[in-house]
């Protein structure tokens, strides 16, 4: 079984979001990133989604005694998330490649975007990181941040 990811990026990066109400974790596996999310954030309902049923069910099990049911997790992926337009104003990405349309669809404007890489860079080099680049700014992301972490780094998005 591998380590769980560090959380350096995601840590350094939630520092640049202001306070969000309602968050979002993509590609959440067990829990960490959402979870840590949730202590950041004391006073945001927190969701996280993930491909993996088995994955979901630990992080579910993780969340303990939350009578606000203010964090949860279901079944979903980067290219479909399951949940409304305009719902949350933060979603953060770890090692993961999102759905640019599906982040702007869910994503109140205004809100923020975290993409973090538990190495390397967030938004990646070569042609796949210029083309994830490019369809982000198409669809209303204008870059705010970006800064190593650790072994990592992150970017901060903002939607227009």
């Amino acid at each position: 079984m591998s380590s769980p990811p560090p959380l350096t990026p995601l840590a350094a990066a939630a520092l640049h979001v202001g306070t969000p109400e309602r968050v979002l974790q993509l590609a959440c596996g067990d829990g960490d990133g959402a979870l840590f999310l949730a202590r950041e954030f004391p006073r945001a309902r927190v969701r996280g989604i993930d491909a993996d049923e088995e994955k979901i069910a630990v992080a579910g099990r993780r969340v303990g005694l939350d009578p606000e049911g203010r964090v949860a997790f279901k079944r979903g992926g980067p290219r479909k998330i399951p949940y409304p337009d305009d719902n949350f104003d933060l979603v953060a990405v770890v090692d993961a490649r999102p759905a640019p349309g599906e982040l702007a669809r869910v994503l109140r404007s205004g809100g923020h975007l975290i993409l973090a890489a538990t190495s390397g860079v967030a938004i990646g080099g070569g042609p796949s990181g210029w083309l994830l680049a490019r369809s982000l700014r198409a669809r209303g992301f204008e870059l705010t941040d970006e800064e190593p972490a650790g072994v990592g780094g992150f970017a901060v998005l903002r939607l227009a």
